[in-house]
């Protein structure tokens, strides 16, 4: 089995309501799709989100990568993707978004053609019901109370405030009220400034919320300043995690030896592709770092799928995972994933467990 074809599409897709985040207000899901024939005609799908503050890449940039590669890939071996990975980046510097879309397809086809689930092919499934996390970024305390209280309702089990948008104490006393909203004791509680702050800012934010009971404050300020991250750690009781600052397991690595994080968020999009998110899991299980898995807002059902079949291989799942399809209006997969008491199945089927709707993908294909 071969690479027959490998394309790009980009897609629009809207959202059911803004989130917004300390840059940005995100109003709709700028992504990339990368869909993949095999000379056996088996069809792969991968997904990843534009994320210029995060990974550099945008939906144009994303597009013009894959295509890029696709000559350099197609005719490879589909079942070998250590060797298209490895290919990949000799002609391609970065672009891990891009790649990470192309990887998630070949692990579709992959296991579309052993008739295996993609968790099996990540050396086999440790658990099937997923924690689900959902963010809250409303904008104002008395909307993120009301969004918690909704959530909660629905029978979510972890939420993250949207923090980084105000002044330290302003956000600290939303997020001290939000915490204080919260009454069931099995309810994990985190908060994220998307580089937001200076290290100065971000301990007086920490020392804000030191008696509450949120449990990890994430990425509080610039992506590479990990000395900065080691001074907000040393000075906070709440535990920190490292988002932006990770597209590496050397960074993972430095984060740790740094002792500026004690755990970690980690992404197809920054790290590159589901094999590698695996492998820093079993680096953060050796660490001794907490693990939080999460796509970028807002990636639809063929990432979320890609994710939650990593859910299901890693070692362990500390802080939650951090799904964001439920916040599209609409979806590409035929049976968007849907929340089960708190906890999202993972799929079953053979590749990633989907339906790709390719109307709805023609629908919401633009052009850059």
């Amino acid at each position: 089995m071969h690479i027959k074809r490998i394309q790009a599409i980009a897609v629009s897709l809207p959202m059911i309501k803004p989130v917004k985040m300390s840059f940005e207000e995100v109003r709709n899901a700028e992504n990339i799709l990368a869909r993949i024939e095999t000379s056996d005609g088996i069809v792969g799908w991968g997904e990843a989100a534009s994320a210029p503050t995060m990974t550099g890449e945008t939906p144009g940039s994303m597009v013009a990568a894959v295509r890029y590669l696709a000559d350099k890939l197609e005719g490879m071996p589909a079942d070998d993707i250590a060797a298209a990975m490895h290919r990949a980046g000799q002609y391609l510097y970065g672009n891990n978004g891009a790649k990470a879309a192309i990887e998630m397809a070949l692990f579709d086809a992959l296991g579309q053609a052993k008739g295996k689930p993609v968790y099996e092919l990540l050396g086999g499934a440790r658990r099937m019901r997923i924690p689900a996390l959902r963010l809250i970024g409303t904008g104002s305390t008395e909307g993120d109370i009301a969004e918690t209280k909704k959530r909660l309702d629905e029978g979510y089990v972890a939420i993250k405030i949207k923090v980084g948008v105000s002044t330290p104490e302003v956000d600290a006393e939303r997020a001290r009220a939000v915490a204080a909203s919260v009454t069931g004791d099995n309810i994990l509680i985190c908060a994220d400034a998307n580089q937001a702050w200076t290290p100065d800012e971000a301990i007086r934010f920490v020392r804000g919320i030191a008696d509450t009971r949120i449990e990890f404050f994430e990425q509080p300020v610039a992506a590479h300043d990990v000395a900065g991250m080691a001074r907000v750690a040393a000075a906070s009781r709440v535990k920190i995690g490292v988002d932006e600052g990770l597209h590496s397991l050397d960074d993972l690595q430095r984060h740790h030896d740094m002792k500026a994080a004690h755990g970690a968020s980690l992404k197809t999009i920054k790290l590159g592709g589901m094999q590698v998110v695996h492998d820093a899991a079993m680096l953060c299980e050796k660490l001794d770092m907490k693990v939080n898995l999460a796509c970028k807002i807002a990636e639809a059902g063929i990432a979320s799928a890609g994710l939650l079949h990593l859910a299901a291989a890693i070692p362990s799942l500390d802080w939650g995972v951090s799904l964001s399809s439920p916040y599209l209006s609409d979806d590409l997969v035929a049976d968007p994933i849907a929340l089960d008491g708190g906890f999202v199945n993972v799929p079953t089927g053979p590749g990633l467990g989907i339906r790709v709707d390719e109307a709805k993908v023609r629908r919401y294909t633009r052009e850059v």
